[in-house]
């Protein structure tokens, strides 16, 4: 099989990065105590079970019998136990779990148990969970790397092995098959769920920064399948009999500018509301796609559109015409006076290059003097670490992307977060505990609607506060040979498919 990633594999430690290629690569080499189907329903995967006792303050998971290391050590319960406090220490619903956890041990080699200090029934969707950064399993050796430093050494219980000494950064990644892999026996395969059945030898991924070269590839067959085909390439890949357009994520993708509240005009609320006013979210999505009002949704808030917890509460901002002189007003209240805006754009994904070229042009027009960093994305991920100033390699704003499947609900939402003053925030550090506090609040809610009151609240909050601009959710087909089959619904994969 061979395969054109979205992006350059830059980090390959599963814990390390929430960038959608590390946790693509991350499901081929590692695999999860559970697996979501293609409804977002948590199934067994690594454990044969488990049993919750104790009104949910209990839960006892056993693993199944025959897993196996890449190395062909045994995988046990006290391997995953430093796995989950790992994995726990970099994702948001990782530490919520743990906070909701008074003892977390493995009594023997195949039982992992949760004593919890309240119930927490999303327990097997947290250690199933499809978003990044994934709950990967390792050896206990590896698990107990600082998380926070890149692990390097891939040794997971997948079903594909991660060939280091065939990698060349920025060219190509292999994977071949775990032959001592076992695939679970019961269960219907479906997405990360039931047995992972492997068809193929060697799995080749290409990188191919430009996008006319590997339109070119697939259809002279040089390459079967491309993730993430951009849109103005999407009429001559459908002329093409041999080529299948697939939407395999319904959820499409939700876009933003991610705002760094330590820096003016954006270290000021009234600096980042003016944005609100400033921006058009067709303006980013037509950018993207084009005019079809089918292939994206506006106005897009803080949750994925035409899901549960989305609503329209306190997104009057995003609507409407354009109000350059109320985003101009509020800039001015901010006490900006001309710095320098130092906008990062990672122009090898060509949707955060529309994005970004449609807000500068925006930022422009309201007075706002924008620095458009064009650089890679594995740069820009490097950069929107650092805290400093713009003169010493600080930064004001980035645009990126999500699943909606990642912001359906806010247990594992980055960019609506307060939590700015913890080591492991993400960049852009906003500090706003009535975030949190209605975060805290959604996962002791008694009922949907009550889930949903929350969200609409969080959603006003998020207007006021703006963590991140929300631009606009779009759906993003993939593109394969009509020689490939098996193609399931979510993220690619690579088990389950076949190739003829």
């Amino acid at each position: 099989m061979r395969f054109i990633p979205q992006i350059d594999l830059s980090t390959i430690d599963p814990h390390g990065s929430l960038a959608y290629v590390t946790r693509g690569h991350s499901q081929m080499v590692f695999d999860t105590l559970y697996g979501l189907d293609s409804d977002f329903k948590p199934q067994p995967q690594m454990v044969e079970g488990h049993v919750v006792e104790n009104d949910g303050r209990l839960w006892t998971l056993t693993l199944r019998p025959g897993l196996l290391w890449h190395d062909g050590e045994t995988v046990t319960a006290r391997d995953c136990v430093a796995s989950i406090r790992r994995w726990s220490k970099r994702d948001a619903l990782g530490g919520a779990l743990m906070a909701a956890t008074e003892e977390l041990s493995a009594p023997d080699d195949r039982r992992i148990v949760f004593r919890l200090k309240k119930p927490f029934p999303l327990l097997p969707e947290a250690l199933g969970k499809v978003s990044s950064p994934m709950p990967a399993m390792m050896p206990e050796r590896l698990a107990n790397t600082d998380p926070f430093k890149q692990m390097t050494e891939m040794v997971g219980s997948g079903p594909f092995r991660f060939l280091a000494n065939e990698r060349i950064p920025g060219s190509r990644n292999v994977y071949v098959r775990f032959d001592r892999y076992v695939p679970r026996a019961d269960g219907k395969a479906d997405w990360l769920a039931g047995p992972k059945v492997v068809n193929f030898d060697r799995v080749e991924w290409t990188t191919i920064p430009d996008a006319a070269t590997k339109v070119a590839a697939v259809l002279q067959g040089e390459q079967d399948w491309w993730e993430n085909p951009t849109h103005d390439l999407i009429p001559l890949l459908r002329k093409d009999r041999k080529v299948k357009l697939d939407v395999i994520n319904p959820t499409g993708a939700v876009n933003m500018m991610r705002l760094n509240h330590l820096q003016a005009p954006f270290d000021k609320p009234e600096g980042r509301q003016a944005l609100l006013h400033a921006f058009s979210q067709t303006d980013f999505m037509q950018a993207i796609v084009g005019d079809d009002a089918a292939m994206y949704h506006v106005p897009h808030g803080i949750f994925c559109p035409n899901t549960p917890m989305a609503s329209e509460a306190g997104l009057e901002p995003l609507m409407g015409p354009r109000n350059y002189d109320k985003a101009r007003q509020l800039l001015k209240q901010s006490g900006y006076a001309g710095q320098k805006v130092a906008m990062l754009v990672a122009t090898d994904y060509a949707q955060f290059k529309a994005i970004g070229e449609v807000a500068a042009d925006a930022m422009a027009k309201i007075g706002i003097n924008v620095d458009f960093v064009a650089t890679d994305w594995g740069t820009m991920l490097q950069r929107r670490s650092n805290k400093g100033p713009i003169d010493q390699g600080g930064w004001s704003c980035f645009n990126t992307g999500w699943e909606g499947a990642d912001h359906m609900d806010p247990s594992n939402h980055y960019a609506a977060r307060g939590n700015g003053n913890d080591p492991s925030a993400w960049p852009g550090w906003c500090v706003d505990q009535p975030l949190e506090d209605l975060r805290n609040a959604w996962f002791d809610a008694p009922d949907l609607a009550a889930q949903q009151k929350i969200c609409r609240d969080l959603q006003v909050r998020a207007m006021q506060v703006v963590p991140s601009v929300p631009v606009g959710q779009f759906i993003q087909p993939t593109a394969y040979r009509t020689n490939v089959s098996g193609v399931s619904k979510g993220f690619p994969v690579f088990w389950g498919v076949k190739k003829a």
